[in-house]
This record gives structure tokens, C-alpha cells and sequence, in this order.
């Protein structure tokens, strides 16, 4: 599988990004626009020819206007020069708006395949990448592209057709100044190849640390209350401040090699008009060539220089467009380990309600060196309600990941329904399950969205019938907006309890044949859990439930028990069995279980699952 260091760079690597390959891997996405490139390409071609129109019209202005002291002529080149210039108009408003339509559609493509495929990545993809760094590729790195391709590339176009069509014309106009003008182009050559390549390294390496800002940024938010609890706030600034300064200076490392870039560019190509225009004033005192002639031939050098020092900048552009490309095609080139195989095996309708696990061991990809699950077997039956319990680390949250496939087990077997889940389609799998976990999760938008996220598509009257079985109708009439009231990101409106309850009135409108609980009222108080407690008994009836325990009330709802260690299962049996025949079982009741009947009254609390 695919995986990221601290630096989210994926093996394989894809080739290193240049110019060109940045083109070719973009193309892919600009194809489906092909009348549009289209329409840009001609009115490109279009605007480039009538720029270079305008030499030919300062000759005729100069040899049979000026020179001639023709007014009739120099009436005519001017009025055909305006034609030209609306002709130009045209052209390039038709160019900037098909190139610029261009560049906002293939970005907006571009973004929802990244993040397309960033949602059929699993979880252990995201135990080592940073999310802050995977925005900045998404948001950052697809803007530099919209840039590239909605002017850059077609800047580098336009001036490379001026450029070539000012040397054709250069040439029909004199042979001798041309071929000196030629022998300059590897003076100009030489130093963009060279100081480009710097100039893509730096950009990969500013983009990298742009990324890093962006990461600790993300964090730092997001875990706000923590840091000014601690009193953080200095130290996060500090540290803030030094990613910030190490963008910074490796971004002015790029600029100067940029700006070196084209400085040398622009000496070494108005060097040589300048050499031409001593060269050209004397064939012209000599009579070699006449005055429109020379300023012809001054105009498409011009023309040639500028459109060859704008090259050297969009060059620069290009090499940053091409570290940017390689970031967002390393996310492409990841490929999922959890993922359907080519003729999945159907789950049967309607669900049997039976789960089993066969001697299945299973290593997190972020600790190869230890079993989270070792030779683990259990088996559930249709409509039971296990509990597992256990110390933290034990293995109780990693039998419901591997239930929804998240993970593949390295050896044993899942079954769902009785059908290996390793030969189903993950996502059918996981549509068989309701999941309420221990920290409930909530999306920044209204009471309503978060719950009707169990069924897309549910009634306003089926999620309100959802809430009321969760005791959340209450709380949700009392917010401002009622059901269309927005939550905030991650739910900070609601209290831990309120989102819990969110959680649980999705899971109730899923409607599914399997219910997985990571200890759905550990965030409640004593009335609201016991509310909750009846809801969840109705959410079970006719379900298959499998419920990580950390409260007696939780346990006590459950036909079996199974005691958990080491990813072991070390006992199963109901609650007072387990008190007189499991050591472990009897010691966690004493420290972990309120009125255990027996044991000392303890504190009612909660211990990891892992």
C-alpha cells in the first residue's frame, strides 16, 4: 500500500514534474473541453497574427507614407492599422475568456477527483498524513494550477507563436540581422534551462513548507480549547512563526533564482537589439536597406525579446505549476488497500444478522510490531447483544473497524451475513451497519442535515420521528432555528451530551440490520443516559448489536459478555457468570462499574478502548 512520511510523499513516487509533464498530466483533464481549447487556439493564432500585421504596417507607414510624403497611402495603412486593432480587440477578449473558462473548469475537476479519491482512502492513510497538508494540496496547489492554466500557459502560447512568426518575419526582412539575432538564442536558451530547474526544486520545496504552515494552523484551531487551557498560546506562536519564516525564506530562495532568471534574459535579448539597431542605422546610411525596413525589423526584435523574456517568466510559473502538479498527482497515485474486488460477492437480502470472527489477527499500519488482535474468534448471532470489555488497548474498537472495513485482517477471516467481508464490496459491508461512536461526530451544518446523513433523502417528518426516539427532539426545539439551526464546526453549539444524541438519531434513521455502539451515553448525565438507554432498547429490538461497555448500564443490556485482553478474548458469559468466573472481568467491575452487585461502590467512569 500506498504510504506517506512526515513529509505526506507517497511510494511510488511518480516521475519528477517538469514543463512538460505537468502538460501532459493536466491534458488529461482539459480534453473533455476540446471545443473550447479550440476556440481559444484560434483566437489565439488570430491575435498573434495581427500583432505581428502591425510591422508590416510601420513599414508601409514609413517608406510609402512618411518617406514618400504620401497622404493618401499613409490614410490608407492607418485606417487598415485600426482594423487591425479591433480585429486584436476581439480576438483577445475571446482568447482571455475561453482560457480563463479553461483554467476554473479543469481546477474544479481536478479538485473533485483528489478529493473523490481521498475519500476511498482508508483510515491508515490518514494516520500519517496531516490533513492541514492534504487541504493545502487541495486548496493551494489546484489555485497555482487555475493560475498556470487560466493565463501562464496560455501567455507561454502566444508569445512562442509571436516569437516564431517575429523570426519568419525578421527573416523577410533581412537575412543578415536575423542570423545575428539567432546566434544570440542559446545565450537565452542556456541560462532558462538551467536556473528553471532550480526554480521547480525551490517551488516544490515552498510549496512543501506552505504545506506545513497549513497543517500546524489546522491543528492549532481545531484544538483551541486545549491550547489556551495549557496556556499554549506563546509556543504555538513561536512555532507558527517559525514555519511561517521557513516558507518565507525558501520562497525568497525561488524568487531570486526567478528573478535572476529573467534578468538575464532581458539583458542578453535587448543586448542584441541594441546591437542590431548599429548594425541596421549603417546599412541604412549606406543604402542597403531602407528607414521602414530597419524599424520593421526593430519592431519584431522587440517583439521576439519581449515575447522571449515573458517565456522566462512563465516558465518560472510553469516549474512552480509543476512541483504543485507532482503534490496533487502523488495524492492520485496513492492506491487504496481497501477496496472491492473485481467480482464482489453479494450480501444476501434481507441481512441473516450474523457476524463472525475466525482466529483473525490484525497490525494498525502505524505499529507493525504489535497485535492489536491476536487469534481472535467470536461469533455472533441473529438479533444478539454482545458487549466487549476489556482494559485499553485491548482490542475493542479495532473488532468494529474491522467489521466496517476499515482494515483487512493480515490473517483469519470476517464474515458479515455469513460472506467474507474480504470478497464483498466495502461499501455494501458498511451499509449493513449503524455506528454510534464514542465521540460523537457532528458536521458543521443544521440539526437536520446531521441527522438526515443516515439517509440521504429522508422525510423532515422521519428525522424528527429519529430525534424524538433519541430524547434530542427536546434540546433541538429549544436552539434558535429549531431542525434548520447550524451546528458549527464539529458541533460546538451542542453540548457533549447534545451531540451524542445527534449521533444516536442518525444512527436510528439508518435503519440498519446491524447497530455498533462505542459507548453511546458515556457522554450523558444520569437523566439523559437513562432517556437514551430506553430509546437505544428500541433502536435494538430486531438487531444485531455489538457494543464496546464501559458502564454497567451498557453491560447489562447485553445477552452476552466478552471480556477482552491483549486482543484476546479471555471470557464470554452474562454479567454474573463473569463476576465469579473471570478475575479480569471482576477486577474491572469493581474499579470501572457503579453498583456491580458485590463490589464496592466505584467510580463511574470510562476507560479507552482501543
Amino acid at each position: 500500500m500506498a504510504r506517506f512520511d512526515t513529509r505526506l510523499e507517497p511510494a511510488p513516487r511518480i516521475p519528477p514534474a517538469t514543463a512538460l509533464r505537468t502538460v501532459a498530466r493536466v491534458a488529461g483533464f482539459i480534453r473533455p473541453y476540446r471545443r473550447q481549447v479550440l476556440a481559444a487556439a484560434v483566437a489565439l493564432v488570430v491575435a498573434a497574427a495581427a500583432v505581428l500585421m502591425f510591422g508590416q504596417g510601420l513599414k508601409f507607414v514609413i517608406d510609402r507614407g512618411f518617406a514618400a510624403s504620401n497622404a493618401a497611402e499613409l490614410d490608407r495603412t492607418l485606417a487598415l492599422s485600426l482594423g487591425v486593432i479591433v480585429l486584436l480587440a476581439l480576438a483577445t477578449y475571446t482568447r482571455f475568456y475561453f482560457v480563463s473558462w479553461i483554467g476554473e473548469r479543469v481546477t474544479a475537476d481536478l479538485r473533485r477527483a483528489v478529493f473523490d479519491h481521498l475519500l476511498d482512502l482508508p483510515p491508515s492513510f490518514f494516520e500519517d498524513a496531516r490533513t492541514g497538508e492534504v487541504m493545502s494540496r487541495l486548496t493551494n496547489d489546484t489555485t497555482m494550477l487555475d493560475t498556470v492554466i487560466g493565463s501562464s500557459a496560455s501567455m507561454a502560447v502566444r508569445n512562442a507563436l509571436l516569437m516564431i512568426g517575429g523570426i519568419a518575419m525578421m527573416l523577410a526582412t533581412s537575412l543578415k540581422l536575423t542570423l545575428l539575432v539567432l546566434l544570440g538564442i542559446p545565450l537565452v536558451v542556456v541560462p532558462i534551462v538551467l536556473f528553471g530547474r532550480k526554480v521547480r526544486k525551490l517551488s516544490r520545496a515552498s510549496q512543501d513548507r506552505v504545506g506545513d504552515v497549513s497543517s500546524f494552523l489546522d491543528e492549532s484551531l481545531h484544538e483551541i480549547r486545549v491550547v489556551q487551557a495549557y496556556g499554549h498560546e506563546g509556543e504555538d506562536r513561536r512555532r507558527f512563526g517559525e514555519r511561517v519564516e521557513v516558507a518565507f525564506t525558501t520562497a525568497v530562495q525561488r524568487i531570486r533564482q526567478r528573478a535572476f532568471l529573467v534578468a538575464c534574459v532581458i539583458l542578453l535579448v535587448f543586448g542584441a537589439v541594441g546591437v542590431i539597431l548599429w548594425i541596421g542605422g549603417h546599412d541604412v546610411i549606406t543604402g542597403r536597406m531602407s528607414a521602414g525596413q530597419l524599424s520593421a525589423f526593430v519592431f519584431y526584435a522587440i517583439l521576439v525579446a519581449s515575447a522571449s523574456g515573458t517565456i522566462s517568466e512563465v516558465i518560472g510559473d510553469l516549474q512552480r505549476a509543476a512541483g504543485a502538479t507532482e503534490r496533487l498527482f502523488e495524492l492520485l497515485a496513492v492506491e487504496p488497500s481497501i477496496r472491492a474486488p473485481a467480482d464482489p460477492k453479494p450480501l444476501p437480502e434481507p441481512s441473516h444478522g450474523t457476524l463472525s470472527f475466525a482466529d483473525v489477527t490484525f497490525r494498525y499500519p502505524s505499529r507493525p510490531d504489535h497485535a492489536a488482535l491476536a487469534d481472535f474468534t467470536l461469533d455472533v448471532r441473529a438479533g444478539e447483544k454482545v458487549a466487549l470489555v476489556g482494559p485499553s488497548g485491548a482490542g475493542k474498537t479495532t473488532v468494529l473497524q474491522l467489521l466496517m472495513r476499515f482494515y483487512d485482517a493480515a490473517s483469519g477471516r470476517i464474515r458479515v451475513d455469513g460472506v467474507d467481508v474480504a470478497f464483498a464490496d466495502p461499501r455494501a459491508v458498511r451499509r449493513r451497519f449503524a455506528l454510534v461512536p464514542q465521540d460523537p461526530v457532528v458536521f458543521a451544518a443544521s440539526v437536520a442535515e446531521n441527522v438526515r446523513y443516515g439517509r440521504i433523502g429522508a422525510s423532515d417528518a422521519d428525522v424528527e420521528a429519529a430525534c424524538i426516539a433519541a430524547h434530542a427532539d427536546g434540546f433541538v426545539h429549544r436552539l434558535p432555528q429549531g431542525y434548520a439551526t447550524h451546528l458549527g464546526e464539529r458541533g460546538v453549539r451542542l453540548s457533549g451530551g447534545q451531540r451524542q444524541r445527534i449521533a444516536i438519531a442518525r444512527a436510528i434513521l439508518a435503519d440498519r440490520p446491524f447497530l455498533l455502539l462505542d459507548e453511546a451515553t458515556s457522554a450523558l448525565d444520569a437523566e439523559s443516559e437513562r432517556e437514551v438507554q430506553l430509546a437505544l432498547e428500541r433502536l435494538m429490538t430486531g438487531r444485531t448489536v455489538v457494543m464496546i461497555a464501559h458502564r454497567l448500564a451498557t453491560v447489562r443490556h447485553a445477552d452476552r459478555i466478552v471480556v477482552m485482553d491483549e486482543g484476546r478474548v479471555v471470557a464470554i458469559g452474562p454479567h454474573d457468570e463473569l463476576l465469579r468466573t473471570s478475575p479480569l472481568y471482576a477486577r474491572l467491575a469493581s474499579l470501572q462499574f457503579v453498583d456491580a452487585p458485590g463490589a464496592p461502590a466505584g467510580r463511574d467512569g470510562a476507560y479507552a478502548a482501543a
